[in-house]
């Protein structure tokens, strides 16, 4: 009688269970193309690990003594200096459009994302001329009172910690800005409304009830500004600051010392791994409280304000806008204007078609890459799978300074071998087969911009029922036959934006791009930064426009994605 039991239930075990060894898992073909993507993902990680493995003591050495100190110490009151103020700034204008009513209240709450157009080089450019001694705003300021030379009247300098501070913040803060502006829209009701019926007055209600329950949106956009301030170098040096991002840079391509600019990449990378890592714990429990919110929402009526607190709270809206946005697109539209024959030249337009051909390759791979490995998770529903797909993200908190450099080594190193083969054996040279032919910026875009396009196309195989792949499978369909037939025609808006994102993305980057790309070359971001670097940056006022203009695209679907039916 026991075995006659037994037998059914060791079939039931074997039968029913959906799990699966890892071995079984990686042995199916789409696991296998997951892995590959993620193995190419990471592989400028491991070089860059064994890059700096390959440096000696006393290249090390020298760099604790002379440049890690002050490299550190300069980033870290960066990162703290923009953190603070992305979170002041993001969460006050959050706060004011999502629970009141005033003038202009509407256009400000997609307004308020625009500065995150402007990309921080070309907003540093623009700042030091609106806000240095020959700039319009010093200009009026002598104006008034009489002053002659910067001797008798103090104004700020834009070139230093504090003015860096302030010139990443005004265009970083809508990081902060969408992140609790989108947990205010789904916020309850019932606890604003309790909260009122305890005699609580607006700001108490902020400062006690909706600031801690916004903790986890606020860490999260300051996190993503960090990792942009951590990105840059065309504001940095502009600006004239030494971050450990611009000493990876000067170490490498003027010091010529490689190892010596991979060891500091992993500090600089180990700062990042504890920015997200903070990020993950202060999102802790986030679902639940979302869950709670979204499941208790219920209509709330926004708090007029009328007279001069109307007129405040607007100007403290505008204020940012007008600084993080209105300034660059100001100076460059004077440039545009001023110095327009050389805003049309043949460069630029060489410029422009170099990066959308790499844009666009590399909205394509980024896309296709992010499509199977998004397709993989669902399909196997193991843990290990998507364990392997976040590893294949990791590029985004990655800055590009440490992508280019953990690239260029492996890349050239095959091409030098692919070189030495044909010479011995046809007696010719290839010569830099793909170091020569921009594809290393196609590689290190795919690298870094794969956590957007996994993430939007997530967000779409979410919004298509499982049954959907069931039903197809019955029908004879087989797994690329679904993917491609079935979900793909339905996947339309989340790849398009996917392949929006990465392309735009692709268009603003510079770190990695002036690294690797071949000799002669140039994108839009490296045609501005050379005139930038050589004092003409006025030359360049048409090529940034057009970077800012193509940078709104993304801005407006953002925002329309994560407050629609406000």
């Amino acid at each position: 009688m026991q075995q006659r039991t037994s037998e059914p239930n060791t079939k039931f075990v074997r039968g029913g269970s959906n799990r699966s060894s890892p071995s079984s898992m990686l042995g199916r073909p789409l696991n296998i193309i997951a892995l590959i993507i993620a193995l190419l993902v990471t592989l400028p990680l491991f070089a860059l690990v064994a890059i700096a493995a390959s440096g000696t003591t006393d290249s090390l050495s020298k760099l604790v003594h002379t440049v890690l100190p002050t490299a550190t110490q300069t980033t870290l009151l960066l990162l703290l200096g923009v953190g603070v103020l992305t979170a002041v700034i993001g969460t006050m204008c959050a706060w004011l459009v999502s629970f009141f009513d005033f003038p202009g209240r509407k256009v400000f709450s997609w307004a308020l994302m625009l500065p995150l157009a402007v990309p921080t080089y070309i907003a540093a450019y623009s700042f030091v001329e609106y806000f240095s001694f020959t700039g319009p705003l010093q200009e009026v300021i002598r104006a008034v009172g009489g002053y002659k030379s910067i001797k008798e009247y103090w104004f700020p300098e834009i070139r230093s910690l504090p003015g860096t501070i302030f010139t990443l913040s005004m265009v970083l803060y809508p990081y902060v800005y969408i992140s609790v502006r989108a947990l205010f829209h789904f916020q309850s009701a019932r606890l604003i409304e309790s909260a009122r019926v305890l005699g609580m007055r607006q700001f108490p209600i902020f400062l006690r009830v909706l600031l801690p329950l916004a903790r986890p949106a606020i860490v999260l956009g300051v996190t993503l500004a960090m990792m942009e301030t951590i990105n840059d170098i065309g504001a940095i040096e502009y600006l004239g600051i030494q971050t450990l991002t611009f000493s990876i840079f000067s170490v490498w391509l003027n010091q010529n010392d490689i190892a010596g600019a991979a060891q500091l990449a992993l500090i600089l990378l180990l700062i990042v791994f504890l920015l997200v890592s903070l990020e993950r714990w202060a999102r802790r429990g986030r679902s639940f409280v979302e869950h709670r919110m979204a499941s208790s929402k219920t209509s709330y009526k926004k708090m007029e304000l009328k007279g001069q607190s109307g007129w405040v709270a607007a100007f403290a809206c505008v204020l940012p806008i007008t600084i993080g946005f209105g300034i660059p697109m100001t100076v460059l539209g004077d440039y545009t204007i001023a110095y327009y024959p050389y805003g049309f030249d043949d460069n630029l337009l060489e410029a422009l078609l170099t990066s959308l051909a790499l844009a666009s390759a590399a909205a394509i791979i980024t896309v296709f890459l992010a499509l199977l490995l998004t397709y993989a998770v669902r399909e196997s529903k193991s843990g290990l799978i998507a364990v392997i797909v976040r590893i294949a993200s990791v590029g985004y908190a990655v800055p590009g300074t440490i992508i280019a450099l953990g690239i260029f080594l492996p890349i050239a190193m095959f091409d030098n071998f692919v070189d030495g083969i044909f010479r011995q054996a046809f007696g010719i040279s290839t010569g830099l087969l793909i170091t020569g032919s921009g594809a290393t910026i196609i590689y290190a875009y795919t690298v870094r911009f794969m956590a957007m396009a996994e993430g939007s196309l997530d967000g779409g195989f979410k919004k298509i029922p499982q049954q959907l792949d069931s039903a197809a499978r019955s029908l004879g369909r087989t797994t690329t036959g679904t993917l491609f037939e079935v979900l793909l025609p339905l996947l339309r808006p989340a790849v398009a934006t996917a392949a929006l994102l990465v392309f735009v993305d692709s268009i603003k980057e510079l770190s990695a791009t002036i690294m690797l790309r071949p000799f002669g070359i140039n994108t839009l971001a490296t045609y501005v930064y050379e005139y930038a670097s050589r004092a003409r940056i006025e030359e360049a006022g048409f090529a940034s426009l057009i970077i800012v203009a193509t940078g709104v695209i993304p801005v407006i679907l953002i925002t329309k994605t994560a407050l629609d039916g406000d």
